[in-house]
């Protein structure tokens, strides 16, 4: 029988999901990036990191990828763009898939991800609609790195702070999938682009679900928050802001602080919902393998959106 279409841009994922048979579905997935640090090859795995994230994300594992490069070869030099690509072959060979080719066009600004292409188990596809009422929500990464990039261009971050982010943004989301299958979550997302309100909140709207979020449990880069209280925020966590205000009741939190909440994220962790008898374990198998993550909130019945406590 052909391949059957699971998931796809009408749910609101990021990637499509094809069930082949009833133990195999593939994940398909593509993102790319404009350079967030100096270095190249670390910009290639964060990169990598980033582009491979959906996959985990729907509790699924990476097969194969195909680099997507944008270069510009009149004023970069081809040895620069081997070292973006040896920090995605990095990435790949860490989380055991395939580069298998790519294709590569001459672009003014530098770009560099992945279409990537994974498997998962159909009967356990972790989605963005699957927030349950009475369930307890997982971050695990830390927010800020939008402010960290940004105060890295503004020759503002300190080599800590750059370090930090670092880490973070080349951490596989492996490991928090298989804590989030092994939990029981029954829906996921991972916080990038749009940030924790744009992507949480965009799950409990799909989920019909609203979360409690304790903004003194959210977990935050070293120095992020100062640097975000001196204003150093991005413009597209601006706009996150602006765009997702109708989800999210601010309480009595200040604007940098909403902000935070709203902070465009490259590469981020991932977000789920577990039973909370199951918070303890999940938070300390993720603690185990490095992560810094947290119990943020709760979900409970309602029309949609982030209440900030």
């Amino acid at each position: 029988m052909p391949p059957e279409l699971l998931v796809g841009s009408a749910s609101g994922d990021d990637a499509a999901v094809w069930r082949l048979d009833d133990h195999r579905a593939l994940v398909s997935t593509a993102d790319f990036i404009t350079p967030v640090v100096d270095d190249a090859r670390i910009w290639g795995r964060v990169a990598a990191t980033n582009a491979v994230s959906d996959v985990y994300a729907m509790g699924g594992r990476p097969l194969f990828a195909l680099n997507l490069v944008g270069w510009n070869v009149q004023a970069l030099p081809t040895s620069l763009l081997g070292e973006v690509l040896a920090g995605g072959q990095d990435v790949a060979a860490a989380a055991g898939f395939v580069i298998a080719g790519g294709h590569t066009i001459d672009d003014p600004e530098p770009k560099y991800g992945m279409a990537v292409t994974g498997e998962v188990d159909p009967n356990r596809i972790l989605t963005n609609t699957g927030l349950r009422a009475g369930q307890a929500v997982v971050l695990t990464k830390p927010l800020g790195v939008g402010v960290v990039t940004t105060a890295i261009k503004a020759d503002q971050a300190d080599a800590p702070t750059v370090e930090a982010a670092v880490t973070e943004m080349t951490r596989l989301n492996d490991v928090a999938a298989r804590v989030a299958l092994a939990a029981d979550a029954t829906g996921c997302t991972d916080v990038t682009g749009f940030g924790l309100l744009g992507h949480l909140g965009r799950m409990t709207v799909e989920s019909g679900v609203t979360v409690t979020v304790d903004f003194e449990a959210l977990p935050f880069l070293p120095g992020a928050v100062d640097l975000a209280r001196q204003g150093i925020m991005p413009g597209g966590s601006r706009r996150n802001l602006a765009g997702h205000l109708e989800l999210l009741d601010a309480g009595g939190h200040d604007e940098t602080e909403q902000l935070l909440v709203a902070d465009a994220q490259t590469s981020g962790g991932l977000v789920f919902g577990i039973d909370p008898a199951h918070v303890d374990e999940a938070l300390r198998q993720l603690a185990e393998a490095g992560h810094t993550a947290a119990r943020i909130g709760t979900a409970a019945a309602g029309p949609g959106g982030i209440v900030l406590r």
